[in-house]
């Protein structure tokens, strides 16, 4: 879908009228101040308020059949369980004091009704602070049966600091539909050979002697002060009798504004004048600036300097400027403004003239431009920032501790920070929407600590019932030099504010600022896929890897020594068991001693031998030699441009040989790479036999691969057919359709990714199983002692109930420490086993029976928390637990780096170990969970460690499959090598995967689907193989009445060609190896 520019988009009502003024004919218009409003655009700038929300089109087919009113969208509200859920649009910065709006709608309901409900249209006016009222615009009653026209007006004494307008009203689970929406006022088009004097002011009651009638004080208090009412402090008015103090201003940029869009034009210039003077505890000057705030047709706003001077608090000045406008943007808004926070800033006798006869030609304003973070760069002080608890300042050049900035004049600094989510902040509110990709850059540095420290942008978002911290870029930053931070962000959900603001040293650091930049995200093209030529597959590009010729191209790593030695027979048994084995091992091994350092081993140049963008499996046989007495890692590495890159771990010791396996992929041209083992530590000998590096036919295992997949998904099946038209159905045509695949395929959902539509129907379309990715976990469900939030897995659990999707619970506890909340690290010996207690009976007698499987305690191979502080006997305690409160579940463990030997801490072997450990003592092990985080897949080796788990009989789950690749066609391959290797293996009952749309994922490079809704070719390959495993056959019936088949398991249309027409029955074909006989009756 291409969206229209918003400088694009207008709307006029035919009402209009000639006005004589000045001798010149003037057209007024009503123009309609919101966006998008017949919903064209989808539901771009609109909002469902707490429910779901989608524009019915007629390509799409329209909500129940109900035609729109006029044009060819409405917007449809569903899901609605309170009667204020309905549609909002922001239109703070659109509308004026003083000025009399129009509203109007078409709207209706459908739902179980019988009777017409009222529906209104509100204002939300938020105050300063938490203050909230509601206005009602107008009011209708409405039925299912018509369009009805909904109209009201409205006019506001005082501009809120956010002023929000929607449709709300029928009672829960009635669907609010809505059409052609309108907020109209007059407006004055001059016409192009009106002539403006010279000596006309522009500003209306510029001497006050109206009050403040015109005037608008900015977020703070304002009053005219005169010789009837009494002077301030004795202080007379310039000229005239009277002027107006702005008062309890809390920010520099609080003033006094007056709006002049209907009296200025572009091309114009305009002199500007004003006297000016300040009240306050000061001693100083300070200064006093006159502003004009552009609002554009695209919604953004730019704010343009006119004059400034340092005023005082002994006498009068005057302040003059001047400015002309290019463009004629939407409203013009003039104000004053300057002095600190706590100074009264004191005006009389405002002046802006025109400086002669001039042409008014209306030129658009250019769109596109920057302004989601207003003042950026602190080109204007410190307009539109505050502090997040603490003090903030702007600086020039060298005025602090000799820092300067890095680009422009000027940067700010967060001082006086009692937390660490201290620092300096900006509301964006209304200037950021869902469902949009955002870029954030900006850079900082700390004062105050030589240690560099993590300094992060943070967005807080205030959802519907909820509040939502989101991380948007983090770095370590030093006191030394500027760091840059750059990210990206996309929000999901409907939301009522944003504030973004830069938090995270500890106490006591300042943070310093150089700019703050968010803008939309430029769509990026994929990059096509990389030609991948001239590849061996199988070939070895280790040079001499049996020894044949000595030392000939190989090098020590460091300073240890390498000598070539003959393996005895008798230890050489056990490798040459292993059939692959045979074709390399020939007995001799390299040795590597005198190692003073880990990294020190036999290693070997690489760098022409390598293609980019082919995987390559890594082999090789390691062995402890003299010095040491216990198991060491060893691992395979590459020095890739000095970067190092993991080939594969394993544990060995100096009693047996044992093989190291692993894979490795470039993505960019290197200029050397090296090859080498290591591993032991310093004093310890090491032996290399047979390191094998090759690169792997994945084509030719795909081949074997759905000859196995036949085998193990797929059933007999005869088809039986009866009735009275049976005896006549020889030959008669019949068309077998699979409908679903009965494999559980899923994918990690959180609660606000659900609010966006597309999302929500990509994941309801392509998936049948769901986990929540963090809404389970004891962090978010009692992140504070005692106050258990259970609301979002609620909801989420809702939803999948609703779409009947299997849901997996993940996970009770998580024995990592680093992911274990404060206040449980802090408790110890009973306390923390009385924790643990309430965490079982909370969640699993809240939630008993309606999660198929439970992680019970996440990653027990790479933590110990719960261990270390309670007893050997505490993971399995766990296990039984859970089972005693919610027998139904399959109780799972669940581990990363299993499967693809990169990691010695996590092998097959070890994972077994572990398991068989905690059946001893009693804990009811039901599946082993494989998380699937992998980067390198390589079929053989996935297998392989599948075939090893497979012996203790339990079934295996792909618990949070992602496979990363920047270059999406590469990331399908990865994908396809991983899905066809697991879904081919009789020990494999499910795969979920860990995300698939983009940023809603666990690593980079690893979605499906971009952040626009396009599926890319990763998620296209997914989508592919999904239908290659559904099964579709055309044949006859035989002479027996009988059509037999093999197919997936899953469920199944038939439409048989009878002579008395076409016939459609349904049925299932089970998991089982037995022929499946299916009856169906004609």
């Amino acid at each position: 879908m291409t969206w229209t520019s918003n400088a694009e988009i207008y709307l006029s009502y035919n009402v209009e009228q000639e006005v004589e003024e000045h001798g010149a004919s003037d057209k007024v218009v009503m123009e309609n101040i919101l966006s998008n409003n017949d919903f064209s655009e989808g539901l771009h700038l609109w909002h469902p308020n707490g429910c779901h929300g989608f524009v019915a089109v007629e390509g799409s087919g329209y909500h129940h059949g109900i035609r729109p009113h006029s044009g060819s969208n409405y917007a449809v509200l569903t899901r609605r369980t309170h009667n204020w859920q309905g549609l909002e649009q922001d239109i703070t910065e659109k509308v004026t004091v003083g000025t009399e709006y129009i509203v109007a709608a078409h709207v209706r309901v459908h739902g179980e009704l019988n009777e017409p409900v009222g529906i209104q249209a509100t204002l939300k006016l938020e105050g300063d602070g938490s203050s909230t009222n509601y206005q009602s615009v107008a009011r209708i009653s409405a039925s299912k049966d018509c369009w009805e026209k909904l109209e009201g007006s409205f006019e506001l004494k005082t501009l809120p600091r956010r002023l929000v307008f929607y449709i709300e009203g029928p009672p829960p689970g009635v669907d609010l539909l809505i059409d052609s929406v309108t907020i109209s006022y007059k407006k004055t088009e001059r016409a192009a050979s009106k002539l403006v004097s010279g000596t006309e002011n522009i500003i209306s009651n510029y001497d006050f002697s109206e009050g403040l009638h015109l005037w608008n004080p900015i977020c703070c208090h304002a009053y005219v002060a005169s010789q009837w009412s009494g002077f301030l402090d004795g202080i007379r008015g310039s000229s005239g009798e009277n002027y107006a103090v702005v008062s309890k201003r809390t920010e520099s940029w609080q003033g006094l504004e007056q709006d002049i869009t209907d009296k200025v034009s572009a091309g114009t210039a305009y002199a500007v004048s004003a006297y000016v003077r300040v009240d306050g505890n000061i001693h100083t000057k300070v200064e006093v600036k006159a502003t004009l705030r552009l609002h554009n047709t695209d919604d953004s706003t730019h704010y343009s300097p006119v004059g400034s001077l340092l005023a005082s608090k002994e006498k009068w000045e005057k302040m003059e400027g001047s400015f002309c406008l290019t463009n004629m943007p939407k409203r013009v808004v003039f104000y004053l403004e300057g002095p600190p926070a706590g100074v009264d800033l004191i005006i009389d006798s405002v002046n802006v003239t025109c400086s002669g006869y001039q042409q008014l030609k209306e030129v658009k304003v250019p769109s596109g431009v920057d302004t989601i973070v207003k003042n950026p760069h602190f080109d204007e002080g410190l307009n539109n920032w505050s502090g997040r608890g603490c003090n903030i300042c702007r600086h020039e050049l060298t005025a602090y501790g000799n820092v300067k900035p890095l680009n422009g004049s000027y940067f700010a600094s967060a001082t006086g920070r009692v937390h660490n989510w201290n620092g300096i902040q900006q509301d964006i509110t209304g200037r950021v929407q869902r469902k949009v990709l955002y870029e954030i850059s900006s850079a900082v540095r700390i004062f105050g600590s030589a240690n560099d420290t993590e300094v992060c942008v943070t967005l807080w978002v205030q959802e519907y019932g909820r509040e939502r911290y989101v991380s948007l870029a983090k770095n370590p930053a030093s006191d030394k030099q500027w760091t840059h931070l750059k990210g990206k962000f996309l929000l999901h959900a409907p939301f009522s504010k944003a504030v973004i603001f830069v938090e995270g040293p500890p106490a006591g650091i300042d943070i310093l600022v150089d700019g703050l930049v968010l803008s939309p995200a430029r769509k990026l093209h994929a990059a096509p896929r990389p030609r991948i030529e001239n590849v061996s597959y199988g070939a070895n590009v280790i040079h001499n890897s049996a020894f044949s010729h000595g030392l000939s191209g190989w090098s020590p790593m460091g300073s240890c020594r390498l000598s070539i030695h003959t393996e005895s027979p008798h230890m050489l048994s056990a490798i040459l068991k292993d059939p692959s084995a045979k074709q390399h091992i020939r007995g001799s091994y390299i040795l590597a001693t005198n190692r003073t350092d880990v990294w020190m081993g036999p290693s070997q140049l690489i760098t022409d031998k390598l293609r980019l963008h082919t995987t390559y499996r890594v082999s090789a046989w390691v062995r402890a030699g003299s010095g040491g007495h216990g198991r060491y890692h060893v691992n395979v590495c590459l020095a890739v441009d000095h970067q190092w890159v993991n080939g594969g771990q394993v544990e060995a010791d100096g009693d047996q040989w044992y093989e190291l396996k692993g894979a490795f992929k470039l993505e960019k041209k290197p200029s050397k790479v090296t090859a080498y083992v290591q591993g032991p530590p310093p004093g310890v000998d090491l032996r290399v036999m047979g390191f094998q590096i090759y690169a792997v036919d994945r084509k030719a295992r795909f081949e074997y691969l759905k000859e196995k997949t036949d085998k193990v998904r797929k059933r007999d099946v005869i088809l039986k057919f009866q009735g009275s038209d049976a005896a006549n159905l020889f030959g008669s045509s019949i068309k077998i359709q699979q409908t679903e695949n009965s494999f559980p395929f899923g994918s990690c959902i959180g609660r606000s990714n659900i609010e966006n539509e597309d999302l929500a129907d990509f994941f309801m379309k392509n998936f049948n199983w769901a986990v929540f990715e963090n809404e389970l976990k004891w962090y978010w469900t009692e992140a504070e002692q005692g106050r258990l939030n259970y609301k979002d897995s609620d909801e989420l659990l809702e939803f999948c109930r609703k779409h009947n999707i299997q849901v997996r619970g993940h996970c009770l506890f998580w024995e990592v420490e680093d992911s274990v909340q404060p206040w449980i690290r802090s408790l110890h010996g009973h306390h923390l086993m009385a924790a643990i207690q309430n965490r079982l009976q909370s969640l699993l007698s809240r939630y008993k029976g309606q999660f198929k499987h439970h992680d019970v305690n996440n990653e027990m191979l790479h933590g110990s928390f719960y261990q270390d502080r309670l007893g050997n006997d505490i993971r399995a305690h766990m296990f039984r637990e859970a089972h005693k409160l919610d027998p139904s579940a399959v109780l799972f463990v669940n581990d990363y780096n299993v499967e693809d030997r990169c990691d010695s801490k996590s092998t097959p072997e070890k994972l077994i170990e572990q398991i068989v450990d905690l059946q001893e003592r009693g804990a009811p092990v039901g599946g082993i969970g494989l998380q699937g985080h992998i980067t390198h897949p390589v079929g053989d080796i996935i297998c392989d460690s599948l075939d090893k788990l497979s012996i203790l009989g339990l079934p295996i789950w792909i618990t949070e499959l992602d496979v990363t690749a920047e270059n999406e066609h590469i990331r399908a391959d990865d994908l396809e090598v991983y899905l066809r290797e697991a879904f081919a293996h009789p020990s494999v009952e499910g795969i979920i995967l860990w995300g698939f749309w983009e940023l809603f994922m666990f690593r980079e490079h690893a979605h499906l689907v971009d952040v626009d809704g396009t599926i890319n070719e990763a998620g296209k390959r997914y989508i592919a193989l999904k239908q290659e495993w559904l099964t579709s056959i055309t044949g006859n019936v035989d002479h027996h009445g009988e059509l037999k088949f093999r197919g997936y398991h899953g469920s199944y249309t038939v439409e048989v060609a009878t002579p008395s027409g076409k016939v459609t029955r349904s049925f299932v074909v089970d998991k089982d190896n037995a022929v499946q006989v299916v009856t169906l009756n004609i």
